[in-house]
């Protein structure tokens, strides 16, 4: 290990530690977030969720396929509207989108940071995008800000021990970004996009891969299973603990199917569309052996990719100079694919 990776490592293992409201929750299979009204009829929880995950993956079309919004309103730069599979918390319910509208723009992109993202997060690179003709809607993931519930201080029921309730949250935020993606069609947006960053990385991946309108996108921190991530990541060790004991990582993956990119990579070959992948060299959160996996894929599958790779991790990606670095490759390669076949 080099002097740099080292630093570079130790500097990602500080910055995790800023976090003194971290919770080990307790674990709880959640079927009642799950298929019909909760009732998966009787039967041992995981075999459960097993059949439930394997009926979404024969039919994910439907699984992610997003209903009408409801309740929409515009006041200000803020759209609001209902979410399509509500939760047990009413503050989760409202989805909140904050706009930064360019001038006489048809091109637009939705951005998702990520987990536990502050309010101010990815707000100057919305900004930016704005300045360069390109209108950002900045959406508020599950339990996130506005919408966490009055006892929660982080976004933990988004990706927690619940197994139910985190394939639930995951589902609920793809419908939220394809409701998002008819909202800018009905405002005259012709070219839209995707940006995700971590979990919003995942989340913009099934969105894409299910939805042909969106004509490009950029994964910012890349990964194959949503299981592997919170088993193996620096930053979901806390939940882990609360797994741990109760499934093992090879069930959890199969729980977790639906929710992981690498189960559609294969999509891609029939519904090719320009994508940027963008990962850190030294990720100890989305580590590299993961984002490989995704790569092996696609090169199994002879499907075309943009790769960046920054020299930097997971956290450190959010500081500088590597923020810039990131930024200027996520604008450069936006403007480029969203000013193509215009």
């Amino acid at each position: 290990m080099s002097l740099y990776q080292r630093w570079i490592q130790n500097r990602e293992r500080t910055l995790t530690l800023r976090d003194r409201n971290r919770r080990i929750f307790p674990f709880d299979w959640g079927l009642e977030w799950v298929g019909n009204n909760g009732d998966r009829g009787p039967g041992d929880p995981l075999t459960c969720l097993k059949e439930y995950a394997e009926e979404v993956l024969r039919d994910s079309d439907s699984f992610f396929d997003p209903p009408p919004l409801q309740d929409c309103a515009l006041k200000g730069n803020v759209l609001t509207f209902a979410t399509p599979t509500p939760s047990l918390y009413p503050e989760n319910n409202t989805v909140y989108c904050r706009l930064f509208t360019a001038q006489d723009s048809e091109k637009a992109v939705i951005v998702l940071p990520q987990w536990n993202a502050a309010s101010d997060s990815h707000v100057g690179l919305c900004q930016s995008l704005r300045r360069l003709g390109i209108t950002a809607a900045r959406l508020c993931m599950p339990y996130h800000e506005q919408r966490a519930p009055e006892t929660m201080k982080r976004a933990d029921y988004m990706v927690s021990p619940n197994i139910g309730r985190t394939l639930h949250a995951a589902r609920q935020a793809v419908l939220e970004v394809r409701q998002l993606v008819i909202w800018l069609k009905e405002q005259g947006y012709k070219r839209i996009a995707v940006l995700g960053t971590s979990i919003g990385s995942c989340i913009t991946y099934l969105a894409f891969v299910h939805d042909l309108s969106i004509c490009t996108a950029v994964f910012n921190h890349v990964s194959s299973f949503f299981a592997d991530v919170v088993w193996t990541g620096l930053s979901t060790r806390y939940v882990r603990w609360g797994l741990e004991g109760h499934v093992s990582l090879e069930n959890l993956r199969r729980c977790w199917a639906p929710i992981s990119p690498y189960f559609f990579i294969n999509r891609l070959k029939s519904r090719h569309r320009p994508h940027l992948l963008i990962t850190a060299k030294y990720d100890l959160t989305f580590m590299p052996q993961l984002t490989e996996r995704v790569l092996h894929q696609y090169e199994a599958h002879n499907i075309p990719y943009q790769l960046v790779v920054l020299p930097c991790g997971h956290y450190t990606t959010a500081t500088f100079p590597f923020k810039y670095l990131d930024g200027w490759h996520i604008c450069r390669y936006l403007i480029h694919q969203l000013s193509s076949h215009a």
